[in-house]
């Protein structure tokens, strides 16, 4: 299923990918209004369809977005609430690189209007077909489980202290996935030792894990925020690193299948 805004390949499992911010489209009307920078889209969160390809193989469904997170972001709600209190966030429509600096030419970022429209326009028709399918899903296995998936520089002082973990795993602390699904990703993650794991650390999870994740009505969500180092180089033009992204898909594939194996 492909539109203007993302594609969905429905799969045969109880399993759904959503890849949020892979998007690299900025539409042309709205290019004049971003400084030269953010047209290279440096914050999205590079080649993870690539990196999850085996997914489909295993028969899971997969929703990519073609818009950029810098025109609106999936992973915010719509009511722009920040998603971690205290900490610089990014917003609903952004208005900064995770670096700080301002995207928008100045007086060229858009008003409530704007974000309402964008929201219309990209937001609810993704939200539709993510909430659709896991619909689908829990209607034909009896549960669903959505994996939601991200990747991020490991060193971004203006979000978070010092370098990030390799692998961030997310359960809202526990509140967005039954407790044995969370323990059985948390004994994949602690069984290897090739990279630094958290489960709930800085990213416990953006507005689709806490939005979807209701495992008392049988949907079950969990995010992981992986850091790029793993799979690819972290400086322009943020190449796909083969031995890298080899390395890391074997215990991505093991996640996958835990999630496969996981019955409430």
């Amino acid at each position: 299923m492909t539109d203007a805004v993302f594609t969905l390949h429905r799969g045969r499992t109880p399993l759904l990918l959503s890849l949020p911010h892979v998007g690299t489209h900025i539409p042309d009307a709205l290019r004049p209004r971003y400084v030269d920078r953010a047209l290279q889209v440096e914050d999205t969160d590079w080649h993870l369809e690539r990196l999850y390809a085996f997914a489909l193989d295993l028969g899971v469904s997969v929703l990519v977005p073609q818009i950029s997170r810098y025109v609106v972001d999936l992973n915010r709600p719509p009511e722009n609430a920040p998603m971690y209190p205290g900490a610089n966030n990014t917003e609903l429509c952004p208005s900064r690189f995770f670096t700080g600096e301002p995207l928008y030419r100045p007086g060229q970022g858009p008003d409530d209007a704007e974000v309402a429209r964008r929201v219309q326009q990209w937001w609810c028709p993704y939200h539709d077909a993510l909430q659709g399918e896991l619909q689908r899903l829990r209607a034909e296995h009896g549960h669903a489980v959505l994996f939601d998936g991200h990747s991020i520089k490991s060193e971004l002082p203006w979000l978070f202290e010092g370098q990030l973990w390799d692998l961030n795993l997310g359960t809202v602390d526990g509140r967005s996935c039954a407790p044995s699904l969370r323990e059985a990703l948390s004994q994949v993650l602690a069984g290897q030792h090739r990279y630094t794991h958290v489960v709930d650390g800085r990213f416990k999870g953006g507005h689709i894990t806490r939005r979807y994740g209701r495992p008392d009505e049988g949907i079950h969500a969990v995010q992981l925020e992986m850091c790029w180092r793993c799979y690819m180089h972290e400086a322009p033009p943020f190449d796909w690193d083969e031995p890298r992204a080899s390395a890391a898909q074997p215990l991505l594939r093991q996640l996958v299948q835990a999630m496969l194996a996981f019955r409430p």
